[in-house]
């Protein structure tokens, strides 16, 4: 697996940058070398934030963890996403079955693997044409995280959702 480190808010150390690599070397026995793992730290008000990525054909792994120490946070950016990939390891061996990218069968058993994905309710409703601004208004009406919406600029399907700074994202779709 290939790592990509970047900086926001300040360039991070060179032993910090050889730590990381030396870290998500560990993953590299679960993907080939052709998979990429971004990994870019973060300077904030009182701490570090580590953000990990690892786009995988079909998947995206990802971990976020907060800490005064950067390094602190890079142990724990690596144990969840291994936990993530353990927690999964059955559907994951399953769907990459015969795929030279990916040896999920080295993975350690989860103990509280879900033996199957439970969806307890479906709900089905009209999609509306609107602005991202009446998305985010009718979410925040609903008392939402989420919102799924038709954009009447585009005209394609978005979902806008509150983020955890508080602030809100849009995703959109493409075809």
């Amino acid at each position: 697996m290939k790592t990509i480190i970047t900086g926001k808010n300040y360039t991070p150390s060179d032993k910090l940058k050889e730590t990381i690599e030396k870290k998500f070397a560990k993953l590299d026995k679960y993907f080939s070398d052709e998979i990429t793992g971004n990994i870019m730290t973060i300077k904030e008000k009182g701490g570090y934030k580590v953000e990990a990525t690892i786009n995988t054909k079909g998947n995206i792994f990802r971990a976020e963890t907060r800490s005064s120490d950067p390094y602190d946070c890079v142990d724990r950016c690596i144990e969840k996403l291994s936990n993530q990939m353990s927690k999964f390891k059955k559907k994951l061996q399953k769907k990459y079955k015969g795929q030279k990218d990916f040896g999920f069968e080295e993975l350690p058993e989860f103990e509280d693997a879900p033996e199957e994905i439970n969806v307890v309710r479906v709900k089905k409703f009209q999609l509306e044409p609107m602005s991202q601004e009446e998305a985010i208004m009718q979410m925040e009406m609903l008392n939402h995280s989420f919102f799924v919406y038709l954009n009447m600029e585009t005209d394609s399907v978005n979902v806008a959702y509150k983020r955890s700074d508080g602030n809100y994202g849009v995703l959109e779709t493409t075809y």
